[in-house]
Order: structure tokens, then C-alpha cells, then sequence
């Protein structure tokens, strides 16, 4: 038994632990719960715990359903919210096959996988989030208009507000889950929230990131509110994104920054911003993978919805942010289309993925986008050779089909299941009589 183990194994008595979550992801990043007493905890650890997979999203088909559950004694924390009576207490899980060998549709073994081939180069991926999301007033309601809980705006102070009681609360027990928060803030949509994640290995943040969820949903409705990540909940309110700072090290050195290079930023540091924008029309149905993504990208307000790259500019989809002198670490790059409903295994997975591409194929950076994007007309776009990321689910799926880093990223069984998903999301949504094509048509055909 490793000392991790052993150490849970003390705190669930010391703690008084009664309940154990073993939480993992399916393909599409919902999140999995089964919970197991304390005292099966040492089997657990030693053999895992047993399950369907085919009645997971994307794990199996029937004839090779037997899977196992293996708990990660790194990540086991004790959840605050559920402080009344015995305590209970959560850790992540690696999925495996009776034989042990590691699953390939286990969304937290593909990001692992693309973690171990940048390790083989001499390189640690670090991510920072920033995620958003909107408050509204009362659980959704089929044909209800959702309300937000308030009218503010972009870093708004109001007195006794929801949101402002709201992160206070969700930063404690974040915190108290040894989750480090940097920044929070309300953001420009009417009940929109920010909360940015501290910087950590990708790994790290990709588990935190699915606990964020669940701790701000917890919050939420112990507020008697509701928490959501939709991309684009409302039509004239801007969507909700995850806009996501990267860096490569080797070692303790941040290999994206070298002191007197233009913007501080290294050789490597282009390559993986070129391999990026290189295949960024291929991973946008991994990096924003819902039928309303879409309604963002396009018409989400400052949503980046071309392939470029800028120093500090907000309005391209890959952002280098303004250098801090003596700051060597910092140096690092923002990818700004991400979904804050995205599968954060997935998505880290094929950004790195797409990075690393670069890197290894030696791609030149293209010329950086001085402008504001948003502002520039299609022909002025087409002039300075910057396309447009995919306008629909169906675009983006298209692209993806014939995308071999997508394919070698994602392994074969992820990359069909969740194509297979995507196109049936997308035939059920093209499928359904809008309230708007009603409102239009019906009182004059």
C-alpha cells in the first residue's frame, strides 16, 4: 500500500468518514458518482470497483462492459457541503479493464496519455481557467424564459447582492477542497460570475474544474438559486466561456518565455501558439462541444470566432498577454474560445495535443492580428489570410471526421463515440420547431 493510501485510509478514521464518492467522467464530461463505505475503501485501492460500462456515455459495448473503477488516493478531499451528520468525502478514479491496462474511453486516461508524450519531450503543461457562468433566479422550467438573480454588470459592487454573497461562499469551500482561488468577479452579463482557478498542472485543474461544477451548483441551490454553464443562455446577454492560460516548463523553467525575444516569448512558445491555430478548426468540437456553443462563438458578443493570434488583443482567438518585467514564469498564452461546458480531460487534451504538433513539426507563426477583429469586414478578413473558426456544430463536426491529431489525440474509440454523439445532437437539434420560427410564421402562413 503506498503512503497516499495509508493516509486516506487514517483521515476516514479520523475524520469520521462514512461515505467515499468515487467520481470519474464520461466522453461527453458528465460527471459519474458511485459511493462506497470506508471499509471497501483498501479493496477498492487494491482491485477497484467494478461497473457497467456500457451504461456509461462512450465506455463500452455490451460484449465488453466489465470495467473497473480505480480510485486516486491524490485527489481524495473531504466535501464541505455535506457537513451535516457523518462526513463525507470524495476522490477521482482511473478507469481500467479487468486486466488493469487502462481504458482508452476514460476521458481523464486521454488527457493523462498527451500529459505522458509531452513528459517524453521534457515539458509539464500548466492551465489556468477562468470560468464563467450565470446565476438565475429558479431552477430551469420548460418554455420559462430563465431570470437572472440580478441586473449587474462588468465588475459591478452592489450591496448585499447574490452574487457577491454567492462567491464568498463558493470560494470557502472551494478553498476548503485545497482548490486555489486568484480572482473573482461579476462579469457582463446580467447574473454572469467569474471565478479564476490558480495555475496548476493540467491534470490538477482538469479534476478541479469538474469539482468547480459541482461545488458551484451545490452553492447555488443551498441559496435557493440555480447555477449554469450553458454557453449561451440568453440571446442578448454575452455567453459564458473558459477562457484558458497555458504554459509549457522543463523544469522549472517556463519554456514559452526567453528574456529579449519579441513579447518575451520563445521559440517554442510560437510553435505551439502555430500548431494551435494550425488545427484550431479540428479541436473546436472537443473545445466547444454543444449546438448552443455555437450561439456564442458567433454571436456572443467578444467571443472569438476567427483563427489568429494577438499580443494583448482580446479580440483574437489566441492572446499573448502583456509581459510582466522580471516575470519570466508568467510568460504564457491565452486560448479564448473555450467552453466553460466543455470536457476539461478532452479539451486540455487536444490543446496539448495540437501545441505539441507544433512544436515537433516546426510550424511558423503566422502574422499576428494588430487589430480588432471583430470590427474588420469578411474581405478585409480574407485579406489578411485569417479565416473563420466553424459557424455550427455540423461545420465543426465536418472538419473534425478527417482530423488525424484529433483521431491519434482522442484514441479511436473516443474520437467515433463522441462524433457519433455530436452528429446525433446535431440532427435532433436541426430537427425541432423553434419558438422563433412559430412567432414568425404562424401569424401570416
Amino acid at each position: 500500500m503506498s503512503k497516499q493510501e495509508d493516509f486516506v485510509l487514517r483521515a476516514l478514521e479520523e475524520r469520521d468518514v462514512r461515505f467515499v464518492r468515487l467520481w470519474f467522467t464520461d466522453v461527453l464530461g458528465s460527471l459519474k458518482s458511485v459511493a462506497v463505505a470506508p471499509a471497501e475503501l483498501e479493496g477498492a485501492f487494491a482491485e477497484g470497483i467494478g461497473f457497467d460500462g456500457s451504461a456509461i456515455e462512450g465506455f463500452a459495448r455490451i460484449y465488453e462492459s466489465d470495467m473497473l473503477a480505480l480510485p486516486d488516493p491524490s485527489t481524495f478531499q473531504i466535501l464541505p457541503w455535506a457537513s451535516e451528520g457523518p462526513a463525507t468525502a470524495r476522490m477521482f478514479c482511473d478507469i481500467v479493464m479487468p486486466d488493469g491496462s487502462p481504458s482508452y474511453a476514460d476521458p481523464r486516461n486521454v488527457l493523462k496519455r498527451t500529459l505522458e508524450k509531452a513528459g517524453d519531450k521534457g515539458f509539464t503543461f500548466y492551465t489556468h481557467p477562468e470560468i464563467e457562468f450565470y446565476l438565475l433566479d429558479d431552477a430551469p422550467q420548460r418554455g420559462r424564459v430563465p431570470v437572472p438573480v440580478d441586473r449587474s454588470g462588468y465588475f459591478d459592487h452592489t450591496a448585499h447582492s447574490h452574487g457577491t454573497d454567492f462567491r464568498r461562499e463558493a470560494i470557502s469551500v472551494l478553498e476548503a477542497m485545497g482548490i486555489s482561488v486568484e480572482f473573482s468577479h461579476h462579469e457582463a452579463g446580467p447574473g454572469q460570475q467569474e471565478i479564476d482557478l490558480r495555475y496548476a498542472d493540467a491534470l490538477s485543474t482538469a479534476d478541479n474544474i469538474m469539482t468547480f461544477r459541482s461545488v458551484i451548483r451545490e452553492v447555488a441551490l443551498s441559496q435557493g438559486i440555480w447555477a449554469t454553464f450553458m454557453p449561451k443562455p440568453f440571446t442578448k446577454h454575452p455567453g459564458s466561456g473558459m477562457h484558458t492560460h497555458v504554459s509549457l516548463f522543463e523544469g522549472d523553467q517556463n519554456a514559452f518565455h526567453e528574456a529579449g525575444a519579441e513579447y518575451q516569448l520563445s521559440k517554442v512558445g510560437r510553435q505551439f501558439i502555430a500548431g494551435i491555430l494550425t488545427h484550431a478548426k479540428e479541436i473546436t468540437v472537443v473545445t466547444n462541444q454543444w449546438v448552443n456553443s455555437y450561439k456564442r462563438t458567433m454571436f456572443g458578443g467578444e467571443a472569438p470566432s476567427h483563427v489568429c493570434w494577438g499580443h494583448n488583443n482580446r479580440s483574437a482567438m489566441v492572446r499573448v498577454p502583456m509581459y510582466k518585467p522580471n516575470k519570466g514564469p508568467s510568460t504564457r498564452i491565452e486560448l479564448r474560445t473555450v467552453d466553460a461546458a466543455c470536457n476539461p480531460y478532452l479539451a486540455f487534451a487536444v490543446m496539448l495535443g495540437a501545441g505539441l504538433k507544433g512544436i515537433e513539426e516546426d510550424y511558423d507563426l503566422p502574422r499576428e492580428a494588430e487589430d480588432d477583429v471583430w470590427s474588420l469586414s469578411d474581405r478585409e478578413l480574407e485579406a489578411l489570410g485569417i479565416e473563420p473558426l466553424p459557424k455550427s456544430l455540423n461545420e465543426a463536426i465536418h472538419v473534425a471526421e478527417s482530423s488525424e491529431l484529433l483521431a491519434d489525440t482522442l484514441g479511436e474509440q473516443v474520437f467515433d463515440y463522441f462524433l457519433r454523439n455530436k452528429r446525433k445532437e446535431w440532427d435532433d437539434y436541426r430537427g425541432q420547431v423553434s419558438s422563433y420560427e412559430r412567432d414568425q410564421m404562424l401569424p401570416v402562413i
